[in-house]
């Protein structure tokens, strides 16, 4: 899409999705993807404070492939109050003119969190292995994490590298920040 919508787009969404991202906020959206029309533009509305990025990707993952090979529908995003964490990695799946935040919003974008203990015992050749298996996980994080951050810039007026010294501290947005940064086609 590339026209903005009338707010009226979004008077009875499709998909409502509210709480933390986890595994039944997963099972609510294929339930409803599934009951949405089958033509017409299609309102997924969020409001989260985070939870797992992983099913935040699942969800994202769904809406590009539906977007992609669904012709006669048209699939948008509507953040409502708080689109934090993990709602933000959802948002960047949709293409910047189909996302929308609602009055009032506030995003928070931060980097991925980690939460892991580092026990070594043994040899320490095997002890080596350990240290880099672990060194491997947050490589391969921070490039899952960065691919969502060049998806969520992608048409804005944001630098990956602006975006990268905000975010290990939390970045929260206003909504209007958000639009005036061309993160957001619109508020309504």
């Amino acid at each position: 899409m590339t026209d903005t919508l009338d707010p009226k787009s979004f008077l009875n969404p499709a998909i409502l999705l509210a709480g933390t991202v986890d595994d039944q906020m997963y099972a609510q959206f294929r339930e409803q993807l599934d009951k949405a029309p089958a033509e017409g533009v299609i309102a997924i509305e969020l409001s989260t404070l985070g939870g797992d990025p992983e099913i935040a990707r699942m969800i994202g993952e769904d809406m590009r492939y539906h977007s992609e090979h669904d012709d006669a529908r048209s699939f948008v995003f509507l953040g409502k109050t708080a689109v934090y964490s993990a709602g933000v990695t959802l948002m960047s799946f949709f293409a910047r003119e189909n996302r929308y935040l609602a009055r009032g919003t506030r995003l928070m974008i931060h980097e991925r969190q980690m939460h892991k203990e580092l026990a070594i015992e043994g040899p320490l050749t095997s002890a080596i292995e350990i240290v880099r298996a672990s060194l491997h996980e947050i490589e391969a994080s921070i490039s899952i994490q960065n691919e969502g951050f060049e998806n969520l810039i992608k048409g804005s007026q944001l630098t990956m590298e602006q975006l990268l010294q905000k975010t290990p501290s939390n970045w929260y947005l206003s909504a209007q920040e958000a639009l005036e940064l061309g993160l957001v086609q619109a508020i309504i």
